[in-house]
């Protein structure tokens, strides 16, 4: 199960992404993909507008992110990105789990 845990105070200040989805073989998990492609999307285009915003960390089966500096840009990207994840997990609700912990 991939496990999605964001951390709140008045905006988003981290997230960390963990585990496989386990929908199917390593290569062939459209789950995984999926959620791997949503992410990978919102960090590129958060590093395009100005790589000082965030941290990033990938390792396999974790990323973790971390908001350096708060932007209005920086919380609308990682909402949409969540947003995106809840309506895969619409689908897939044995593979995605998400968790919202307030700071």
């Amino acid at each position: 199960m991939i496990k999605v845990k964001i951390e709140k105070e008045k905006s988003i200040q981290r997230i960390v992404i963990k585990g496989h989805a386990m929908y199917d073989e390593m290569g062939k998990d459209i789950v995984c993909a999926g959620v791997s492609a949503i992410i990978t999307t919102t960090i590129n285009g958060i590093l395009k507008i100005n790589s000082s915003l965030i941290s990033y960390q990938v390792e396999s089966g974790y990323i973790e992110i971390k908001v350096c500096q708060e932007s209005e840009i920086v919380n609308i990207l990682l909402e949409n990105m969540i947003d995106l994840l809840i309506e895969l997990r619409k689908k897939y609700k044995k593979n995605i789990k998400i968790e919202e912990v307030a700071l």
